[in-house]
Order: C-alpha cells, then structure tokens, then sequence
C-alpha cells in the first residue's frame, strides 16, 4: 500500500469533505480517506496494483477541484 497526500485547493465548506471522501472510496484499490478540511489537504491509501495517485488527483479534479501538489509515500 502507499499513501498519496493531495494539496487540494476549493474546499470551502464541510460539504466538500465528504464529496471528495465519497469519491475516492468508490475508487477501486483505495482504502482508508481523510480530508483535512482546514489544512487543504486530502489523504488516502491505496494499492499500487489497483490505481495510483494521479488517477485520483484526476478524480478530486473531475470534481471541480484544483489540486495543487501530489506526494506519494510508501505505507508502513
């Protein structure tokens, strides 16, 4: 498993939380999601066989987001 970190700018309100949360758990290959609301950021874990970090920078875009930055960490 690895960790993707979103820096995700739009969120303007807890609605977004959820709609980006939402949308990435449908998202073959994630597992556990967090969106750091205040801080702008969005977490999520996800198997590299299934999908990658990119792909869900895309989905978070698609929702009419702007995303910033992407990292990747290797889950421990």
């Amino acid at each position: 498993m690895q960790k993707a970190i979103l820096k995700v700018n739009g969120m303007t309100c807890p609605s977004c939380l959820t709609t980006i949360q939402t949308a990435l758990t449908k998202q073959n290959g994630v597992g556990e999601v967090n969106v750091l609301f205040n801080a702008g950021k969005v977490k999520a874990a996800f198997d590299e066989n299934a999908t990658d970090a990119q792909t869900l920078a895309n989905v978070v875009s698609e929702l009419g987001y702007s995303v910033e930055k992407v990292t990747v960490k290797e889950q421990k």
